[in-house]
């Protein structure tokens, strides 16, 4: 492999990486600031009051994006093993 080959796979990795968190990540960031703004409305400032509802809704949107993470992770693994045939 040539260095350029290999800062392709990287860079596909790490694309691959972010398409892979992102969805959970806004799910989280979502429902966080949505706590914190009840929290403010409300004036409740009850530390522990992010962390039930966070689980929730990770956990369910883990559930809901599995597919698509399986099926970006299986078609970057067929790009890894097409490469490596071509060598």
């Amino acid at each position: 492999m040539t260095g350029a080959e290999v800062l392709d796979v990287g860079r596909d990795a790490i694309w691959l990486t972010l398409q892979l968190c992102a969805p959970v990540l806004i799910v989280g960031l979502v429902v966080g600031v949505a706590i914190g703004l009840f929290q403010a409305l409300t004036q409740i400032q009850e530390q522990t009051l992010v962390y039930a509802p966070k689980i929730v809704a990770i956990f369910l949107s883990l559930l809901l994006f599995l597919p698509l993470m399986g099926s970006l992770m299986s078609g970057f693994m067929r790009q890894i093993a097409a490469r490596i045939a071509g060598m």
